[in-house]
């Protein structure tokens, strides 16, 4: 049976003709399908089982995926009851159906309540609804998925007055009890549906709650009337039927392409996809709209720009592929002491042109930017998680946990030590102020220049900064000294400094004076890396040779571990070298699966391992093997920032 169901909905949403490609074996999908994932990244699994609390005496409607008329019908037993509380209720009408998180009824007058672990505050007036008066865009998803649930229902039931809510962690609310998220867990022995096991048994054993309701049901109302668009030319009475029609005859919509769908489109083939003889959706979209014939398809196109904020509109009008454009298209702005936007996508769109693979430095630029560097150079990445359920009393929903760091030393001798690591992946411990303290430990010995990898980290000591303020640590002022000391103030703090040795941000010299046309336009690291070792004849000789002979020493390699592989004379990336830190998702699997998370990008592949550690009972061993993959995957961090350093230096004395 084909039905359309609101995951199914929501992606047609994004571009109806991605409801033709979606499933299919035949055609490759860079997002793999597993809510069970994203719900361990973000912690709904906790938030929905919390929510559940709220409204006790529920029942739970169970059934296997794809037997949709055996839970509609165990839905509708539930129903004939005058007053009953449902959760994941089931609804099958004309092609459609829908689970709701939990459905209150008391007689015709229901609530339909849709549980996410997104964060709000309930005092801000344009959550919603924004100053200019469309929906903003974040929220977009949520809120036609429940006016496509609540439109599922009254097809249903014609006569039912259906309000909906949403409920979400409430971010203005701390945890009155220690613990909080750790009251539900995935037991892998339990024989439930979930897997959940839950430690307590009434919402008052949890504390104050820190979960909020907000009333959504006249925004819905207006998406249902057409007020509101999903996009340009697409509203809800269209996309309802639309959708519907194009699923249950499996037919391509034939929607025209745009830059931002087709840019972030998972329908499309690598080298090795292509290999298993996979096809693209997305070059069939293209050859069937665009009659693309294979020259067009290696022509340099304009998706890939970086942050190409012009893309939408010169897509619109025809605008397709980087030969096209000018200087005077992309408003290139150039400015003498630094590589602005539009200055690196000029530089990405030339040399992909021109087929000019040679780097870009602004030298002197990094050479005054490098004669502030004081050994010995201090290399440092942190891993994070923001959990949804607080772990302990007083902290609010998302406030930010770091658990890891990994720190390389590079001396003035050319020496590079792996010099400390700290992780605390203990179940149900906030290990911020110590990481803080072992933090300061490892840095406070000189006065050694510090290098971080974009604002991550000094978000994150802002963070602990204003944690500690609150605390009552006996040695909270000593580590807020050394928090201001290597880090400055963001712009909504507070509190006000600028450390005198505030960290440099290695991400932000790169921005600033340094293109490899190898990274596409990324600056992400694990782009940056290979694109450098590529390029580089030093890092080459250097890490070719196992790192016990090159002066380096490490604390989760062996003397004999080689960084530098090559395979038909490309450089392979040292990321791919490392055993899967989950499961057996790589990185990039994961940040493609779960891009909607925040900070996904800043390490998505620790932050889920990290969330399997602390909400799932496994064995000793288990944990200690886990570990060791998150340890590898950090020091690997700072190791690339060493090496990215002794590029730079190459390049500025050559």
């Amino acid at each position: 049976m084909r039905v359309l169901t609101k995951s199914k909905f929501k992606l047609g949403l994004e571009c109806p003709n991605k409801l033709y490609y979606t499933g299919k074996k035949a055609y490759a999908n860079v997002k793999k399908e597993d809510s069970f994932l994203e719900a361990l990244a973000q912690g709904g699994f906790q938030v929905e089982e919390l929510a559940r609390m709220h409204y006790p005496n529920g029942i739970l409607v169970e059934g296997e995926a794809g037997e949709y008329e055996n839970v509609y019908n165990q839905t509708k037993e539930l129903l004939k009851q005058e007053n009953v509380i449902i959760y994941e209720a089931a609804f099958l009408v004309d092609g459609f159906f829908i689970r709701t998180d939990i459905l209150v009824k008391k007689g015709d007058s229901i609530k339909l309540i849709e549980v996410k672990s997104k964060s709000f505050d309930p005092e801000d007036e344009f959550l919603l609804i924004g100053k200019r008066g469309g929906i903003v865009s974040t929220w977009k998803p949520y809120l036609f998925d429940v006016a496509f649930q609540k439109h599922v229902m009254q097809l249903c039931y014609p006569n039912w007055s259906i309000e909906s809510y949403l409920m979400l962690a409430d971010k203005t609310k701390k945890a009155s009890i220690d613990g909080l998220n750790q009251l539900f867990r995935i037991n892998k022995t339990k024989e439930n549906r979930t897997g959940i096991s839950k430690k307590v048994s009434t919402l008052e054993e949890t504390g104050s709650s820190i979960l909020g309701l907000k009333k959504v049901t006249d925004i819905v109302k207006e998406i249902e009337s057409d007020k509101f668009e999903y996009a340009k030319g697409l509203n809800f009475t269209e996309s309802i039927s639309k959708f519907n029609e194009l699923y249950q005859k499996d037919q391509y919509a034939k929607w025209p392409t745009s830059f931002t769908s087709c840019k972030n489109c998972e329908f499309r083939t690598s080298v090795e996809d292509k290999n298993m003889g996979l096809k693209s959706g997305f070059e069939e979209c293209f050859i069937k709209q665009h009659n693309w014939t294979e020259e067009e398809f290696n022509k340099p196109n304009i998706l890939d720009i970086y942050s190409f904020r012009r893309g939408n509109k010169l897509f619109q009008e025809g605008v397709l592929f980087k030969s096209e454009l000018s200087e005077d298209l992309i408003g290139l702005k150039i400015e003498a002491d630094k590589l602005t936007t539009s200055h690196r996508q000029w530089l990405q769109i030339e040399k992909e042109v021109e087929d000019d693979s040679s780097i870009y430095v602004d030298k002197d630029a990094l050479i005054q930017e490098m004669k502030f560097w004081k050994f010995p150079l201090h290399f440092i990445d942190f891993e994070t998680s923001a959990a949804a359920l607080p772990f302990n009393k007083n902290i609010k929903p998302y406030e930010q946990t770091a658990f890891q760091f990994s720190h390389h030393i590079f001396n003035n001798d050319g020496s590079i030590e792996h010099a400390t690591e700290y992780i605390n992946s203990q179940a149900g411990e906030f290990p911020n102020f110590e990481f803080t303290r072992e933090l300061k430990k490892a840095l406070e010995n000189d006065n050694g220049t510090i290098f971080r990898y974009s604002n991550h980290e000094n978000s994150i000591l802002n963070a602990i900064y204003c944690q500690l303020h609150d605390s009552e640590e006996v040695d909270k002022k000593e580590l807020m000294d050394f928090i201001e000391s290597i880090s400055h103030s963001t712009r909504n703090s507070a509190f006000a400094w600028t450390g005198n040795r505030d960290m440099v941000d290695l991400w932000d010299v790169e921005k600033k004076y340094y293109y490899n046309p190898l990274t596409k336009g990324s600056n992400s690291l694990k782009k940056v890396l290979p694109a450098s070792l590529q390029k580089s004849k030093h890092l080459k000789s250097k890490y070719s040779r196992p790192i016990g002979e090159i002066n380096i020493t490490s604390k989760n390699f062996s003397s004999e571990k080689i960084w530098l592989e090559i395979k038909e004379g490309l450089i392979i990336n040292p990321y791919d070298q490392l055993p899967p830190v989950f499961d057996n998702w790589s990185e990039e699997d994961i940040e493609n699966t779960l891009s909607d998370i925040e900070n996904i990008a800043n390490g998505g592949a620790a932050l889920t391992a990290y969330s399997k550690l602390q909400y799932t009972d496994m064995t000793d061993f288990e944990r200690k093997e886990l570990e060791k993959s998150l340890l590898k995957y950090c020091e690997l961090d700072t190791l690339a920032m060493v090496m990215l350093y002794e590029h730079f230096v190459e390049i500025t004395t050559s």
